[in-house]
């Protein structure tokens, strides 16, 4: 197992990772998809979550993001996923990670395939608001995961080197995304729906935020 002194940044996708948010994205989408005419239901849309819209309203619906079309169904999304957002949780041990490696004076940099505003009302609501060096979300890249736009937006706003930072994800494109980039990666497991063998690019895989500590601890 790695430790967090062998790196200076450590860039962090949110959720799945560091919020139990998935099933609450797959829901949204969805239910969005299906009033704009669109039949698919959550267990279909689940894989994807982890993708910006840019790359999930072409996989199901063949529909552009900037499309009429395309933004209805994004800004529905939204409205769902609002209302479901106050039953959201931190995954375990989140919180007590981002502390521990504030207090190493370790960089802490969100790299999400999310928007700006939607990644700042997930951390709020988990508590973790106020525990990140930077943030990034997909307003500061082209392209979501798994391309690399993102891992590289989140290196340079945190000043960080790729051979000295390393990604946290929980799905096959965050691991993508920072291969790409030239970063290594760490898996977690409390994102759902993947298993290790679909994680196998990751330098290790730990259960949750808090299995992850434990290990660095020690």
């Amino acid at each position: 197992m790695t430790t967090p002194f062998l790196y200076r940044t450590v860039l962090f996708d949110v959720d799945g990772t560091l919020v139990d948010s998935n099933g609450a994205h797959a829901e949204a989408w969805a239910q969005a998809f299906v009033e704009h005419g669109v039949k698919v239901d959550a267990a279909h849309i689940r894989p994807l979550i982890g993708m910006g819209g840019d790359k999930l309203l072409p996989a199901v619906a063949h529909v552009e993001e900037t499309s009429p079309l395309g933004t209805a169904i994004a800004n529905r999304k939204m409205q769902l996923f609002s209302i479901i957002l106050p039953s959201l949780r931190a995954t375990a041990g989140a919180r007590s990670l981002l502390e521990y490696l504030r207090d190493q004076r370790v960089d802490r940099v969100v790299a999400t395939s999310a928007g700006e505003q939607e990644m700042r009302a997930i951390l709020e609501q988990a508590g973790l608001d106020g525990l990140f060096s930077e943030h990034t979300s997909k307003d500061d890249a082209e392209e979501s995961k798994p391309d690399p736009d993102i891992v590289h937006a989140a290196l340079a706003r945190g000043g960080g080197r790729p051979e000295l930072a390393v990604m946290v994800g929980d799905t096959p494109y965050d691991i993508e995304a920072a291969r790409r980039a030239g970063v290594a990666a760490i898996a977690l497991r409390c994102g759902g729906h993947w298993t290790d063998a679909d994680l196998r690019g990751a330098t290790d895989i730990c259960d949750n935020p808090a299995a992850l500590l434990a290990s660095w601890r020690t």
